[in-house]
């Protein structure tokens, strides 16, 4: 007896095609996804890397905002002689929150003359998308690129906290007094900054940091 062997059909071919070319869709479609998400975690972490080394340097600054390197020998009182005020004591923003930080510090040992020159002024400000650095009275430089962060906001805020000092006057000071006893300004500053990624713009992130001051100012006096 003969056998007849029995070929595939056109019908039961075009099954197996079509079968073939969900699973092969199925997973191009994973492989794009999991390529997608590699593509946004690395956006999202060179974004968190750049947002941190933006409020690093920010805070550095702020940091040492008001240092006078001549304070150990004119900032101090000798004598009858009034004590000589801190040239860099002023730092902007003073009272409320802003997106542009202007301050000075000394830079030199020989600073001592009790004026802010062009090379001790020093700021950040947001600007196009980017924050700016001053460096100077006029020179302004980028901070951020923004072909790799848009810098969407950028805020500073000033918090201030006042000791007593009154332990150290010999007279009890009035009770109507306003400006006895003298206190000491503790100076600090919350930074924030978001931003988005310029490739993709719901890839997104915000930082938030402090910094105290290490050059805290004094106010007010003794009776004398």
């Amino acid at each position: 007896m003969r056998t007849h062997a029995r070929g595939v059909s056109i019908v039961e071919l075009l099954v197996a095609t079509a079968i073939g070319l969900v699973v092969v869709a199925a997973a191009g479609g994973i492989v794009l996804a999991q390529h997608a998400a590699a593509r946004r975690l690395q956006a999202e972490a060179r974004l968190m890397h750049d947002l941190r080394t933006a409020a690093d340097l920010v805070a550095r600054d702020l940091r040492r905002a008001g240092h006078w390197s001549a304070a150990s020998a004119s900032a101090v009182r000798q004598g009858d002689e009034p004590a000589a005020a801190n040239p860099h004591a002023a730092i902007a923003p003073a009272s409320v929150a802003a997106s542009a930080v202007a301050l000075s510090f000394s830079t030199s040992g020989a600073d001592g003359d009790g004026v802010v020159d062009d090379r001790d002024r020093f700021g950040f400000r947001l600007r196009g998308g980017a924050i700016e650095m001053q460096l100077g009275a006029r020179n302004w430089q980028a901070l951020t690129d923004s072909g790799t962060l848009l810098v969407t906001a950028f805020a500073v805020e000033p918090r201030l906290d006042e000791i007593s000092l009154a332990a150290f006057c010999e007279r009890p000071c009035a009770a109507a007094s306003a400006t006895c006893p003298p206190r000491q300004q503790v100076r600090s500053f919350a930074i924030t900054l978001a931003a988005r990624s310029p490739t993709d713009p719901a890839v997104t992130r915000t930082l938030q940091s402090s910094v105290r001051t290490r050059n805290d100012a004094v106010v007010g006096s003794c009776e004398g």
